[in-house]
């Protein structure tokens, strides 16, 4: 299968990204986030790692920065689960970053062919959660203040992150951070949101917001929460989405259904739940693309249709506008796996709504949806894409290497310091 250059990427541009720097003088409009790795580096502030999509980037934070529990003797029986995830991206470049320290019972047995291993009898399923705002470009890292004031915060997993501007464009001047769930033991069916305000720099719970779902079934809400049209987006990939604006003092919410064919029955058990939304994100998803929200449907078969609908904000209703059979964008291989050579969606383009980032083994394309096109290259070097459900879209305004996180106003602590913040004081200076 040929791969094909993207289009408008000028020379100068790859150049300056084969530099990699945190804070590049230039870089592509938009990135495809997939690892974060946490690093042992005295450095004072995040580095990232740029590729051109569909390459994906990678970010690095200092360990020092993240502060996780230290590891357990090595003869220990109890191994660390530790790590981190970009939650969600604003839509304006800023990153909620995600981080879990747990811990798991593997003892070292002997196999019955004499060789020693470790065997994972028990996991925490209570990791302590550690969360932060974070600007790519220029490695600023601010922490948020713990939810209710403790660490054990890992049923909130649905928070998403919305920011704001008095002049309407350009640098936010403040953001929200926001977590929504259905309160199970209301009387009457409601809703109970979670949130943080940059202004006051607190987390506060507001409770009794009214449901407005339409029928009496459960919201199981995939991960990542859009940021669209000044309102947070909570999406249920089997039914439609549950959006409510944040900054709000009394929170509106509305529901927006899925296209009537892509709903399905609500699964009966908390196993089958969990394993539908881990399906479902691979093969379905919402984002927004050209400034309209989008639904994407891939079948799971060949020849692997793969369908996107755009949503009329006026009517709430969802148009069909792409269909194209990725079947024949590639050969059945006898010595690949199932798992190999059966496409999945990436991300949906930010930025150009013809595209689609589509992801097959190890490899990731760009897919020109109206010439029918593949774009593409391999993905075989660190930050490799294994787990589509966790590639990020991330803008990158031209703005954001020069501007800072929105504060409350108080003193910052050491921690928020970042690199860009002693060469501005130095120089002014």
């Amino acid at each position: 299968m040929p791969f094909r250059r993207i289009p408008g990427l000028s020379a100068a541009v790859c150049s300056c990204l084969r530099r990699a720097l945190s804070t590049a003088a230039c870089h592509p409009p938009w990135a495809m986030i997939y690892n974060i790795e946490v690093v042992r580096s005295p450095a004072p502030a995040t580095s990232f790692r740029l590729g051109v999509p569909p390459r994906a980037s990678t970010l690095f934070v200092p360990d020092h920065l993240v502060k996780l529990r230290r590891h357990p003797d090595p003869s220990s029986d109890i191994i660390p689960l530790q790590g981190g995830t970009v939650a969600t991206t604003s839509g304006d470049g800023l990153l909620l970053l995600d981080f879990r320290d747990g811990s798991a019972k593997a003892p070292i047995v002997e196999t019955p062919d004499g060789r020693r291993g470790r065997m994972v009898i028990g996991l925490d399923l209570d990791p302590e959660v550690t969360r932060f705002v974070c600007n790519p470009l220029t490695g600023q890292l601010f922490r948020l203040p713990d939810i209710d004031g403790t660490k054990k915060t890992a049923f909130c997993r649905n928070i998403g992150l919305l920011t704001r501007s008095a002049r309407g464009h350009g640098p936010p001047d403040r953001y929200a951070v926001a977590e929504l769930s259905e309160d199970i033991y209301a009387e009457k069916r409601s809703f109970v949101m979670r949130r943080f305000l940059s202004q006051t720099g607190e987390w506060e719970k507001l409770v009794d917001l009214p449901s407005p779902l339409p029928l009496a079934r459960r919201m199981d809400t995939y991960y990542e929460v859009l940021a669209f049209a000044g309102r947070l987006w909570w999406v249920d990939l089997s039914w439609g989405a549950v959006s409510a604006d944040p900054f709000s003092d009394r929170p509106e919410l509305r529901f927006v259904e899925l296209p009537s064919a892509s709903v399905l029955p609500m699964p009966n058990t908390i196993p089958e739940r969990l394993a539908s939304q881990q399906v479902e994100g691979v093969f379905r998803r919402m984002g927004v693309s050209e400034g309209r929200l989008r639904y994407v449907e891939l079948s799971r078969k060949m020849p692997f249709l793969l369908s996107t609908f755009v949503l009329d904000e006026d009517t709430s209703c969802w148009t069909l506008e792409h269909e194209v059979e990725l079947g024949r964008f590639w050969w059945e291989r006898a010595d690949a796996s199932p798992e190999e050579h059966t496409p999945q969606i990436g991300v949906v383009h930010p930025l150009n709504a013809k595209f689609m980032i589509i992801t097959v083994g190890n490899h990731s394309w760009a897919l020109d949806m109206e010439m029918e096109m593949v774009l593409g290259l391999q993905i075989d070097e660190p930050g490799s894409v294994v787990d589509a459900t966790l590639l990020r879209p991330c803008v990158l305004p031209p703005w954001l290497e020069s501007s800072r996180i929105p504060s409350s106003g108080k003193k910052e602590g050491a921690g928020n310091k970042t690199l860009a913040d002693v060469l501005v004081r130095s120089g002014r200076s």
